[in-house]
């Protein structure tokens, strides 16, 4: 069961971080959100943090614990944190894992709740067995305003999975299924077996959506609607499922795509990518 006696600090009050922080705090459990964004701190002492969704019950304020990063070393007087989520860019993943380690209990460890693929960098700092990954996925949410975040897709429910918990050896732990029930709370919530795996398809994810998107200045469906840019996309999944596939990874859907299908694409099976392209289009 989900203890609320644990101490839990979320590193990075963006827009992962402070969903998850408000949910979690709103569930009643004891949240640190540490951030370094004055603005966006101070608007959470004052004002509580406010999120939007696309339903009514995703739309709250909730009053938040929020601390600026350099008032960090006020909670060595009090009891150490028990986990941490660590929530900034992958950039900054180490940075913040060492700020964070030495507040936490002897037992204590580190979950990544970021895109790419930041365990290494993580375990560099705290080691692997204080190493756990969590992968967040089609969740879309953004930090418009401090104290402000908007969620723009809807719940996952028991249509697709949301945040996928998983040990970096690959078995299932109590630790991992009590973050699992915990996030639950959020939305669809799963401890995995496969955290490689999962975390290198949401990369194929991010090859097909952020460079594009980067060079061209529009959104996903802009460019799916472009036969030039959906074709690219297409590739820059296969290359990146094949890279994944030699690294020994076992991939999952990408847009419920399989794989293979844009793997195939990638190396000029016209077929292939007109299938790829339909599911794309759809």
């Amino acid at each position: 069961m989900t203890q609320k006696t644990d101490k839990i600090a979320i590193v990075g009050a963006g827009a992962l971080g402070g969903h998850v922080g408000a949910y979690l705090t709103r569930e009643g459990h004891d949240v640190t959100l540490i951030d370094a964004w004055p603005e966006h701190v101070e608007h959470m002492r004052a004002h509580g943090l406010t999120l939007d969704g696309a339903t009514k019950p995703e739309c709250f304020t909730q009053a938040i614990n929020a601390i600026h990063i350099t008032d960090l070393q006020k909670t060595a007087h009090g009891r150490p944190f028990d986990f941490a989520f660590i929530a900034v860019k992958s950039y900054d993943t180490v940075w913040a894992t060492h700020m964070i380690k030495n507040y936490l209990t002897p037992d204590g460890f580190c979950i990544s709740l970021q895109n790419g693929i930041n365990e290494e960098r993580m375990a560099s700092v705290v080691g692997w067995g204080k190493t756990v990954g969590c992968i967040a996925s089609t969740i879309a949410v953004e930090l418009d305003r401090p104290g402000h975040i908007n969620r723009n897709v809807k719940l996952g429910g028991t249509e697709r999975m949301i945040f996928s918990i998983g040990e970096v050896h690959g078995r299932i732990t109590p630790r991992a299924e009590k973050l699992s029930e915990m996030l639950a709370c959020i939305d669809s919530s799963e401890v995995t077996t496969n955290l490689w795996g999962k975390r290198w398809s949401k990369l194929m994810v991010n090859c097909m959506r952020n460079p594009v998107s980067a060079a061209t200045g529009r959104g996903g469906n802009a460019n799916d609607r472009d036969d030039r840019t959906r074709r690219l996309a297409v590739r820059l999944a296969g290359e990146a499922g094949r890279i994944g596939v030699a690294l020994g990874y076992d991939l999952g859907l990408v847009y419920k795509i399989d794989p293979e299908l844009l793997m195939a694409a990638e190396q000029g099976d016209s077929d292939a990518m007109a299938q790829c392209e339909e599911k794309l289009l759809a």
